[in-house]
């Protein structure tokens, strides 16, 4: 994507990536699971701890992502392929993972919640490398300041959102169907596989291994 510029129908792109790199989809399930035997008070630590990390980490992307690309000698094109990577490593493990019941040998567990907010659910499930992508290559390749503003904005939108969802997610849980939910999270495991392939080879194709077509 080209940060050139701004349009509506980028400023959509935009939106839709970030609801993908730092939405709560990805994260839901997890933090369903970590979360299920915590007290009320400790459960809203770990979605506000969860939200400022994940929130924080967005912002100094966005603010020092060109920065970083420079003092560290990496391309747009060499975080796409790592992100990519990374992505798909998240989306397999996401389709392929075996179904547990409730309270037996939990994936997430720790005897520390705010650690486990921080790493795995702030960080790389709820900013993910989808998320990482579109900010730091927003910050190196910004042509205006329209930009920054536009996906600014868009990030605010998105972490509203997160917010929302996690403050009613545990009660929303008790009324979800769990096979459901499972479903739906195989399914989505298969699109970000997919979204962790394009990474992969728009990265290869910035750096010039590929060419890819224009459609």
């Amino acid at each position: 994507m080209k940060f050139e510029s701004v349009s509506v129908t980028w400023a959509i792109d935009i939106f839709l990536l970030l609801l993908i790199g730092i939405g709560p989809k990805i994260v839901l399930v997890p933090f369903l699971e970590a979360t299920a035997d915590l007290p009320t008070d400790t459960k809203r630590l770990v979605v506000r701890k969860m939200l400022t990390t994940a929130t924080a980490a967005a912002l100094v992307l966005l603010l020092l992502g060109g920065l970083l690309t420079r003092l560290l000698h990496f391309s747009a094109g060499a975080l796409g392929i790592a992100s990519g990577i990374v992505l798909l490593i998240i989306a397999v493990s996401m389709i392929l993972s075996p179904h547990e019941a409730k309270g037996e040998g939990s994936k997430l567990t720790s005897d520390d919640p705010v650690r486990l907010a921080v790493f795995p659910l702030a960080v790389p499930y709820l900013l993910n490398p989808a998320g990482i992508v579109v900010l730091v290559t927003a910050s190196a390749e910004a042509g205006s300041a329209g930009v920054y503003v536009v996906v600014a904005v868009a990030l605010a939108v998105v972490i509203v959102i997160d917010a929302v969802v996690f403050r009613w997610a545990n009660q929303l849980s008790k009324h979800l169907n769990e096979n459901r939910m499972l479903v739906t999270e195989k399914v989505f495991g298969f699109l970000l596989a997919a979204l962790a392939v394009q990474l992969a080879l728009d990265g290869l194709s910035d750096v010039g291994v590929i060419h890819l077509l224009e459609h």
